[in-house]
């Protein structure tokens, strides 16, 4: 079974991707998802994270309130390296499962989309890899848009990832989402075609922005 990465950066239209690779019948795992379902009441990552946190970044329902959270660790290096080292092994196990399924209903791909694959060293568990972009200020402009940021909160949480630029090279495939939604949903097309096809037809690592044209 190939196992593909998708990654890009923060509001580049990953979830547009995900969810059209899903519409066209490939498996897909969302590891956000996955973190909204650690950070619930109760669970070990919750309990965790208000032991190295506080009690200030937890809900009244008990969950984690992320918002709070977001606040510390998009302004401190540090303290979100500790929230990575908290999250990150049960997203792991999460992904691990997930392809353990995939490969018992014999499906030919399976695609986990996340935002730190290549930040962590993780893409390299992938076959391929798949990078979203868009230019830089319309990257800034979706983000304060999505989640109401100040234009310095918004460019302080895209500070954060590694730059777009840096990230693109380690594609197999990239997808740009600074056209139309028709354009990126097209160009989705096309790569979930490229994706069910053989071996053949997939590219070797490091090959760049030649493989979708």
């Amino acid at each position: 079974m190939l196992k593909v990465g998708l990654t890009g950066g923060i509001a580049c239209g990953k979830t547009v991707v995900r969810r059209r690779l899903e519409e066209r019948g490939i498996p897909t795992l969302d590891a956000d998802a996955v973190v909204h379902r650690l950070l619930q009441s109760g669970t070990d990552v919750t309990r965790q994270i208000a032991k190295g946190f506080g009690e200030a970044v937890i809900a009244s329902d008990g969950s984690v309130d992320r918002k709070a959270l977001g606040a510390i660790v998009f302004n401190d290096e540090e303290a979100r390296r500790n929230l990575n080292a908290i999250v990150h092994p049960g997203v792991g196990r999460e992904i691990e499962r997930f392809f353990e399924a995939r490969e018992k209903a014999s499906d030919s791909v399976a695609v986990v989309d996340a935002a730190l694959m290549i930040e962590t060293g993780s893409y390299r568990r992938y076959d391929l890899l798949v990078v979203v972009h868009c230019r830089p200020e319309l990257q800034l402009e979706r983000l304060m848009a999505r989640d109401g940021l100040s234009p310095e909160d918004a460019e302080r949480r895209i500070r954060a990832q590694m730059p777009l630029e840096e990230k693109r090279p380690f594609a197999d495939f990239l997808v740009d989402t600074s056209g139309s939604i028709d354009e990126t949903l097209q160009q989705t097309d096309d790569l979930a075609s490229q994706l069910r096809g053989g071996r053949e037809d997939w590219p070797q690592r490091h090959r760049g922005t030649e493989n979708l044209k």
